[in-house]
């Protein structure tokens, strides 16, 4: 008896550990990046509102002539236009991807879209750029003009690598529904594209947001790939067509050039900084639609 005592207090104890130490983990990381991004604003003088609403990025400028400008408009933009039209060609083919996996496709069918599924979650970021950058880059500088490097380049190969996020989390919501709706609808004389369309599709409305949000927040923080393919040009893009440059790559590419405490360092920091608010927004979105969901 005292064993088994001994061995339950263990086990609690130690599952209270870790979950302890994912919370420090956490909060150390948020304070960690919090101090210094926000340390552009108020150690370096930096305005807020120059930070982000404007396009003039020279951070190494000699404060004889002018001081440095570190304006991150050109790399928030890059990135919102690239997340939101990868998410804009990867939701609707993944929910349709998802509708037919579970209630269209034979069991063969299933056995080999599932694998096909997990297989192009598995590949590396890597690999999708260098694809990219060897198929796609060409042809689009051949048949579309311009220099291939492009926004267009960007998403499609981001929309290729959220597409298994967002078909698995949407595969998983239509399965958790209740077998009893669907006979419950084919009962009233629903075909089967009906019961899809008016209810398994609406039930599974919240799981199937989740899955979108989700997949636009690997779209958001998603580097390699996408620097690979885009052209990391430090401006606005004008078209389709024109490279840019999304807030991911410019940390990639500048961060190891920098000093510590420098204001070229703290305002990458303070693009960390940025990318972390918008991925606790991701996450209380999906906790405000799945609390809705689950009170419907």
């Amino acid at each position: 008896m005292n064993w088994k005592f001994f061995c339950d207090r263990a086990g609690r104890g130690l599952t209270l550990f870790c979950a302890a130490l994912v919370i420090v983990l956490t909060v150390s990381i948020i304070y960690f990046i919090s101090s210094k991004g926000l340390a552009t604003f108020f150690t370096n003088g930096i305005s807020l509102r120059e930070f982000l609403l404007s396009d003039q990025w020279a951070p190494d400028r000699a404060a004889v002539d002018g001081g440095p400008l570190v304006g991150a408009k050109a790399f928030i933009a890059g990135s919102v236009l690239v997340s939101l039209l990868a998410v804009g060609v990867s939701a609707p083919l993944g929910i349709i991807v998802a509708v037919f996996i579970v209630e269209i496709a034979p069991g063969w069918g299933q056995r080999v879209l599932q694998p096909a599924v997990e297989l192009l979650a598995g590949i590396p970021s890597v690999v999708y750029g260098y694809i990219g950058l060897s198929l796609l880059v060409p042809l689009i500088r051949t048949y579309l003009g311009g220099g291939g490097f492009s926004l267009l380049a960007g998403f499609l190969v981001l929309s290729v690598m959220i597409l298994p996020t967002i078909i698995s989390v949407s595969t998983d919501s239509i399965r958790a529904l209740p077998v009893e709706w669907k006979h419950a609808s084919y009962a009233l004389g629903s075909t089967r594209w009906q019961t899809i369309r008016m209810v398994l599709v609406p039930a599974a409305r919240s799981g199937l947001i989740t899955a979108v949000v989700l997949g636009m927040a690997r779209a958001f923080g998603e580097a390699l790939a996408v620097q690979m393919v885009i052209g990391n040009t430090r401006e606005i893009p004008t078209s389709i067509l024109s490279p840019m440059m999304t807030l991911t790559s410019a940390i990639t590419m500048d961060m190891g050039a920098t000093v510590m405490g420098t204001t070229w360092n703290n305002a990458l920091w303070s693009m960390g900084l940025l990318l972390l608010l918008m991925s606790l927004c991701f996450i209380l979105i999906i906790r405000v639609v799945v609390r809705r969901g689950a009170v419907q």
